[in-house]
């Protein structure tokens, strides 16, 4: 059976806190949403602001294949809006719990009922394909939430949404009152979860065992306090697991965890490392009881390949490591140590763990050359000299001097600002001397309080091979440390392939 995906991220994935994006922004994500194959996008909130229907015009007129919906509340005005923004599909809303009607709306069940059947009625006398959604369904007393369904129907509407709006219900309530729901309207039913406690992927999955035709998720599982079902999530575990039925979507599996990082970087909004699927430690392995199962057989300790969602599993040496996986990360380099030197290497790295530290690719391959007896490995790449020039009026200026394996380079760039200048006129000088090394993410957090606070920039880059480097550094000042870390990242990559070609 089709599942069909209603992604949700320009619209409740927007009232995340901390997010508010622009129209272009929210055009961007929308491309973005339309090739990885979504069947509905709810493009926003078109009455609520002048920035909020440009967005909801600017995607409209963009002809994307994916069904393009617009959020409305049970009046004229809301769907009017809707309408003016170039679009035929509406999800009107109205909350039908007691604690909802008694404290915010201050209606009766019967005045809530009546506004929501007129603004069906409307949208159907204006030509659009009408979703009615029951806000707090989940905490609505189940009699009335069948009666209010069944009215929507009559009315006319053409998909009811179920919404689990602050995370409360069980997986066995979800497929009762979509049981519920599916025998009041005979209309295709959706779910709305939301992840208070940490159920919403289970919930949304719930429904649709229950019979649910739609799921309403977001990228990276965003949306108000805890968020909201996980679009990546979903998909795979639809996908992947086992069931009575078959599940399947339309969604593009390859470009998951592009997307995620795309929407992550727009929205400002870092993927926890743990979280399935597209987190960064998703598909990494320390242990060495995985690394040894996972080099055998990756489906010992991987319920996917993470090629389908667009992936490449990672190891890591610390001091869980043990030989098998250490030595499959030597050998990518072509050294191959003997039984004595492997010890040797291996209680180094947990000597370097026990102190919480963790150890980097070409850490790793210094500790084998000190026990190897070859040279050290040499930094191919040195900062020699930075400068930048910004401020009000003018366009942000960086000057940069590496010395790449002896040979002094110089460039100068500008960017939107001293960051982006610098990181631009280093990836100058590279492109000169290498295949090209392009940063593909950038992350910057603050690690302490107060005006000097210490950040961590960490950078990851990517050579025209495709293989990718991560690199952190950590100081006071932005800029020093975002071309510290870039640079460090540059030189590893470029020492990785020099390895794999044997020249250091």
């Amino acid at each position: 059976m089709k599942i069909r995906i209603f992604d949700t991220t320009l619209r409740d994935g927007e009232q995340t806190p901390g997010v508010s994006l622009s129209p272009e922004k929210k055009l961007n994500i929308a491309k973005k949403l339309d090739v990885l194959g979504i069947d509905a996008i709810e493009t926003g909130f078109p009455v609520i602001s002048d920035g909020e229907r440009n967005a909801v015009k600017m995607i409209a007129n963009e002809n994307l294949q994916s069904e393009l919906c617009g959020l409305a509340r049970t009046n004229k005005k809301d769907i009017d809006a809707a309408v003016d923004c170039g679009l035929n599909y509406i999800h009107t809303f109205i909350a039908t719990s007691d604690i909802h009607l008694e404290y915010k709306l201050k209606m009766t069940r019967e005045q809530a009922l009546e506004k929501a059947i007129d603004a069906v009625e409307y949208g159907k006398s204006r030509g659009l394909q009408v979703e009615f959604s029951a806000e707090d369904a989940t905490r609505t007393d189940r009699e009335f939430l069948k009666k209010v369904f069944g009215e929507v129907a009559k009315a006319g509407a053409d998909r009811i949404d179920i919404p689990d709006t602050v995370g409360y219900s069980t997986p066995q309530y979800i497929a009762e009152i979509t049981k519920d729901a599916i025998d009041a309207t005979k209309l295709p039913i959706s779910v709305h979860c939301h992840n208070d406690f940490g159920l919403a992927v289970a919930n949304a999955i719930s429904g649709i065992q229950a019979g649910a035709e739609c799921a309403h998720v977001t990228i990276n599982g965003i949306g108000e306090r805890a968020g909201n079902a996980s679009l990546e999530e979903l998909v795979m575990a639809l996908n992947s697991l086992q069931f009575d039925q078959k599940w399947e979507t339309n969604i593009n599996k390859e470009l998951l965890y592009e997307t995620s990082r795309y929407v992550s970087k727009i929205i400002g909004i870092t993927v926890q490392p743990n979280k399935a699927i597209v987190g960064e430690n998703a598909f990494g392995h320390e242990s060495g009881i995985h690394t040894h199962g996972v080099l055998n057989n990756p489906l010992t300790y991987e319920p996917i390949s993470p090629e389908i969602v667009g992936r490449t599993r990672w190891l890591q040496v610390g001091k869980h490591a043990g030989i098998h996986g250490m030595n499959a990360m030597l050998k990518e380099y072509g050294i191959v140590p003997n039984e004595e030197q492997t010890k040797k290497i291996l209680d180094k790295v947990k000597n370097i763990g026990d102190q919480g530290k963790q150890v980097t690719e070409v850490e790793l391959l210094s500790l084998a050359n000190e026990v190897i007896g070859e040279n050290k490995l040499k930094r191919i790449v040195q900062l020699t000299g930075f400068s930048v020039s910004t401020g009000v009026g003018t366009m942000p200026y960086a000057f940069v001097k590496l010395n790449i394996d002896g040979k002094e380079m110089v460039a100068t760039d500008y960017g939107v600002g001293p960051v982006d200048a610098s990181l631009n006129a280093i990836q100058k000088i590279t492109g000169q001397i290498t295949d090209e090394v392009r940063l593909k993410e950038y992350r910057l957090d603050s690690i302490s309080g107060g005006a000097n606070a210490l950040c961590e920039v960490t950078v990851k880059v990517e050579d025209a091979r495709g293989n990718i480097i991560s690199s952190k550094s950590v100081g006071e000042d932005i800029v020093t440390t975002s071309v510290q870390a870039m640079v460090d990242g540059i030189n590893r990559i470029m020492l990785k392939s020099l390895l794999k070609e044997k020249k250091v």
